[in-house]
C-alpha cells in the first residue's frame, strides 16, 4: 500500500498550477523587457531595493539604500547601483562574479505597489564611473551595471497585509535585541555588547560613505 503524504508535498509545476489557477491576463501584461516611461517613476520616487543574488555558495538578499533615485536609469536596458560602505562581507558582488543574474525590489515610502526588476549584473570600478556616484567626497569601490531582462510591478497586497507604512504598527528599538546584544550573545562575550552599542552611533555616522 502507497504511503500517504499528509503533507501533500506540490513536486511539479503542473501540480502548482493547478492548485494556483490560471495567471490573469493584467498580471501577464504588466511585465515588460525594458524599463518603460510607465516604471520609470517608481526607480527614481525609491529610496530602498532589495538586490537580491545567488552564487556557488548559496543566495543572498541585501538591502541598499540612499536618497531617491540613488539607482541610476543609464537607458531603458541599463540600471546603475553605487554599492556603498558596509561590512566588507560582499556576499551580493561575490555571487554575482560567478552568477550574474541578479533581482531588485524597489519600495517607495507609503506607497503599497513595489517594482520588480530582472536581470544580470556586471561590477565596475573605473575611475569615471565611481565618480559619478561620489557623496560629501567618497565615491564607491564598484558599481553594478545592471542590464534589465524584465520589469513589472507586484501589488500592494502583501504591504497592505503587513500594514508596513502605518505608524502604528512602527516598532520600538529597544523590544528586539541591539547590534551590540546579538553580538556579545553570537561571539560569547569576546565582544563588548554595551560598548559597541555606544560606539555605534558614531561609527555610522562616520562611515556612511
Amino acid at each position: 500500500m502507497a504511503a500517504i503524504d499528509r503533507d501533500r508535498r506540490i513536486s511539479t509545476v503542473e501540480d502548482l498550477e493547478a492548485l494556483y489557477g490560471a495567471v490573469a491576463s493584467p498580471s501577464v501584461m504588466k511585465e515588460v523587457d525594458h524599463i518603460h516611461p510607465i516604471y520609470r517613476p517608481f526607480i527614481e520616487a525609491a529610496p530602498f531595493a532589495v538586490l537580491a543574488t545567488a552564487g556557488s555558495k548559496g543566495l543572498d538578499a541585501t538591502p541598499r539604500g540612499d536618497p531617491a533615485g540613488f539607482i541610476h536609469i543609464e537607458d531603458e536596458k541599463t540600471l546603475i547601483l553605487p554599492d556603498r560602505r558596509g561590512n566588507n562581507r560582499i556576499d551580493s558582488l561575490r555571487n554575482i562574479i560567478s552568477d550574474p543574474r541578479v533581482a531588485l525590489l524597489f519600495m517607495v515610502p507609503g506607497i503599497g505597489e513595489t517594482l520588480r526588476v530582472n536581470g544580470t549584473a556586471e561590477i565596475l570600478a573605473g575611475a569615471d564611473h565611481l565618480a559619478r556616484f561620489a557623496v560629501a567626497g567618497q565615491a564607491p569601490k564598484t558599481i553594478l551595471r545592471v542590464t534589465v531582462s524584465s520589469v513589472f510591478f507586484q501589488c500592494s497586497r502583501a504591504v497592505i497585509r503587513a500594514g508596513l507604512w502605518k505608524q502604528d504598527n512602527q516598532v520600538a528599538r529597544d523590544t528586539l535585541p541591539s547590534a551590540g546584544a546579538i553580538l556579545r550573545t553570537l561571539s560569547q562575550d569576546e565582544i563588548d555588547g554595551d560598548a559597541y552599542d555606544r560606539a555605534l552611533p558614531r561609527r555610522l555616522a562616520d562611515t556612511l560613505y
